[in-house]
């Protein structure tokens, strides 16, 4: 595997690996903090960070060209308002195992988008290792995915379908603008355009409540949520930059297993065999799709 390629494949685990660190944060802080105003105070955060590490270390805020600013600001609809929004919103619908079933089928939308707007031919190595990942997921959540979700079933499904095709919409759609601008600079334009859009919804549905200054514990972990999205959202979206976006898609699902082994570790939850078993088929997905 070239060096360049190696340096993006192990951005993407890193990534996946925040992004279930991440997921177990939220579910804390979440019991504290309305679910729109978290997104927000998530993705604020994250921007700001982003843009002083950009500021300190290039001594000033990168720019982009005016005819980029329309389609930038898209890509954070698509990413950072749509994708977090209808993800959160489905899970007050069905339970998140079967929640993570869904999202894993993002690797097919990106696969199927790919071949729609870019022409781009799957190959066989990443049709299979997408469909290895997703019986993963299945065998790791199967069972409680499965169980009755209540009255609201059909809304909570098609939203979590809108997240995976948001997110697969964003792998695609992101390649044209890596290919003038470095990944931090994307990922702080569009980041910072779907926060600001993020603000008014949370505010009108929740009244964007604040937490206590001096719940220290609540405020730490906030913290930690904003400093792994800004560095996360910057390592995948410099992933995309040489990975295909279905080769990336297939990462993610990496995400909810590294959450499950973060619950067990932190909060004591127990792991079954089939999660073993789950788990190294989605790491086995990911090896096969991503070779050469």
């Amino acid at each position: 595997m070239p060096t360049k390629q190696l340096w993006s494949n192990l951005a993407a685990v890193t990534a996946a690996i925040l992004f279930g660190a991440s997921l177990v944060a939220v579910r804390a802080a979440v019991r504290d903090v309305p679910p729109f105003t978290l997104a927000f105070l998530r993705f604020a955060q994250a921007s700001l960070l982003l843009g002083a590490f950009l500021l300190l270390r290039d001594r000033a805020i990168p720019r982009v060209a005016t005819r980029d600013l329309g389609y930038l600001a898209l890509l954070g609809v698509i990413f950072y308002t749509i994708f977090p929004i209808a993800f959160t919103t489905s899970l007050r619908y069905i339970p998140a195992s079967r929640g993570a079933l869904l999202l894993a089928s993002m690797p097919l939308w990106a696969l199927l988008l790919a071949r729609l707007v870019t022409r781009d031919k799957p190959t066989a190595s990443e049709i299979v290792g997408a469909l290895a990942t997703i019986g993963g997921i299945a065998l790791v959540f199967g069972r409680a995915a499965a169980t009755a979700a209540g009255p609201h079933q059909m809304l909570g499904d098609a939203l979590m379908l809108v997240t995976a095709v948001s997110g697969a919409v964003y792998n695609v759609m992101v390649k044209p603008m890596l290919a003038r601008y470095p990944a931090t600079t994307v990922t702080l334009y569009a980041m910072a355009i779907g926060t600001m859009l993020i603000a008014p919804i949370a505010w009108t549905a929740e009244g964007m409540p604040l937490p206590a200054a001096s719940n220290a514990p609540l405020l730490w972990l906030l913290v930690f949520i904003g400093v792994a999205a800004a560095i996360a959202f910057s390592l995948w979206t410099f992933a995309l930059r040489r990975v295909s976006a279905t080769r990336a898609a297939v990462y993610l699902n990496l995400n909810p297993t590294f959450a499950v082994i973060l619950s067990a570790l932190l909060l004591h939850e127990r792991l079954t065999p089939a999660f073993a078993v789950g788990f190294a088929m989605v790491v086995a997905g990911v090896f096969i799709a991503n070779r050469a």
